[in-house]
Order: C-alpha cells, then structure tokens, then sequence
C-alpha cells in the first residue's frame, strides 16, 4: 500500500489509524511494513523524550528521534517542547515488555525523512499540497507539508490583497492548502505559495453585483481613496475617510464593478466591531496540479 504523508494531526482518528495502534498486531504490522502511524503526545521528559498515547498503550520517542534534525544539532529543542498537547506521527522501531506493560519505541524522526525523500522525489512546481499552519510571523507563515515538514508562505504569496502580518489571513492549526512553486533537492527545501489558490479577479468579482452590501476590511487609506478588500484576492476603492485605518472592518455599498478595467467603485457605509478572527478563505483549487497563473487578463488596447 502506497504510504501518504499528510500534515500532522490528519491520521490521528482515522480508521485504519485507529485500528493499528489498538493492538500489538498492529503496531508489529506497522513494524514490518514501515508505516508511519499518528499519536498524542502526553508530556516531555526531563531528558526531552516524548511520551505518546499510542492506543491503549504509552510510546517513547527518544529525544533524538522526536524531530529531524535534532541528532544532528541542526534544529531546536522547542520542535520537541512544542509537541506536548499535540499529535506527532511516526515510525514504531521496537515493540517491547516491561512486565505486563507493552512499551512501544517510536520514531517520530525517521517518519519525516520518508516524508521529505518522498516530498523531494515527487514534487513539481504547480503541485496543489494540503498543508496546516504551525506558527505566524510579519514575514510569513510555517505549514507543515506532511508528518511535521516545515515550509514557508512568504507573506506577499499569502494573497493578492496585502496584508501587515499573516495572522490577518490565517491562525495557528488552520488546514489549508498551498501550490508548490519550487523545489531544491539539494538543499531538501520546498519553495510555496498560497494566492494562487484563492482565484483570479474575474473569478472573485463573478459573486458581487452593483448595489449588494457587502462587509470588508480596510487594507489602505491613501490622500485618494480607501482600499477595501472584499474578498484576500479581491479589493475595491471607497472615497476617503479620515477615521478609518488599516484593518478596520467595514460595511460598503458597492456603486459599480468595471471589468474592463478590473475595478470596484465602493461606498463606505459604516465601520463594524472588531476585526475577529481571519475571514475565511474560499478556495479555487485544491488538488492537483495548477498551470501558469495570471490575476487578471490584460484589458485589450485601444487603437
């Protein structure tokens, strides 16, 4: 059976997850086959082991084999740290008794080898990956891309509509989806971005029609008019307002939608409480393989 490695957390209450890790069978058979099979992780030694419901069972990942790279000295101790709460897949190394007590060793290590070898042999650029969000920065945004593999959306690949921090498009945990752009297998580093994913204007502005209100968020206020975007790929322009300001949530009126000149002509109607939380994302495409993108087809020249 071809193995998938999917972004932590995803294998965890599936079924044949479920049904290997309930029996020592199972976890021989996962042995013998080289499965990579998901837990959770209980809590973190004083010696940085990881402790792992694994069933009915308690696993231990040994702290060089609880992240790639840690053997190596090459990542941190925090990737270990950070587990405890959360699912980790893995490889089962050993299957052993202490007593009556069955104590499976686990490789949490090994499983993201076999997911980056499979990552780098397989990818392409225009790849479509599932992907869950690890952590935020102003300058990005770490998925995980399979078993724990961490990438980066540079922030200016989140969306076509500019964001100040990429916690304005996406929170910590998210399943998202993401388009390979690129891939160094010498280097073993896979190159992402996201706006692609998220449509083109014609694509975006086919569900608004002139005279629909409509909530948005303020992504500039310039001497000419404020920018709204009603959609991460999709934006207008309102008349100025001096009490509006970046990020501010709004209702708008929308006058007129100018294909041919890829534009929106918006009223601002009010502001809105509080931001919350990132609007939610509405995808194009999510499988596969995407061709060459273009945000918006060139309007003709006039003669």
């Amino acid at each position: 059976m071809t193995q998938v490695f999917l972004p932590e957390g995803r294998l965890l209450n599936t079924e044949e997850n479920t049904a290997l890790c309930a029996r020592e069978q199972g976890l021989l058979r996962a042995m013998e086959e080289g499965r990579v099979l998901e837990g959770q992780v209980l809590n973190c030694t004083a010696e940085h082991d990881l402790t792992v419901a694994v069933g009915p069972f308690t696993g231990r990942i040994p702290r060089t084999q609880a992240a790639l790279g840690i053997a190596e000295g090459t990542t941190k101790e925090i990737a270990i740290l950070s587990r405890v709460g959360k699912p980790v897949c893995f490889t089962v190394e050993s299957v052993v008794r202490e007593g009556d007590v069955l104590l499976p060793i686990l490789s949490r290590a090994r499983a993201q080898r076999m997911a980056l070898n499979h990552l780098l042999d397989t990818l392409e650029p225009g790849v479509i990956l599932p992907a869950t969000v690890t952590h935020l920065e102003p300058f990005g945004a770490f998925v995980d891309i399979g078993c724990g593999v961490v990438s980066m959306v540079g922030i200016e690949n989140i969306s076509v509509s500019r964001i100040p921090h990429s916690a304005e498009r996406f929170a910590v945990g998210q399943e998202i989806f993401v388009l390979v752009t690129g891939v160094d297998r010498r280097l073993e580093r896979v190159f992402l971005s996201h706006k692609e994913l998220l449509g083109t204007w014609e694509e975006n502005a086919a569900a608004f029609r002139p005279g629909m209100t409509v909530p948005g968020f303020v992504r500039g206020v310039k001497d000419y008019g404020v920018f709204i975007e009603l959609t991460p790929n999709l934006s207008g322009l309102a008349e100025f307002r001096g009490d509006l300001r970046e990020g501010d949530r709004v209702s708008v009126y929308i006058k007129s939608i100018l294909s041919e000149r890829r534009k929106i002509k918006l009223h601002v109607l009010e502001k809105l409480p509080g931001a919350g939380s990132p609007p939610p994302l509405r995808y194009f495409h999510t499988a596969g393989s995407l061709g060459p993108w273009r945000y918006a087809v060139p309007t003709p020249s006039r003669p």
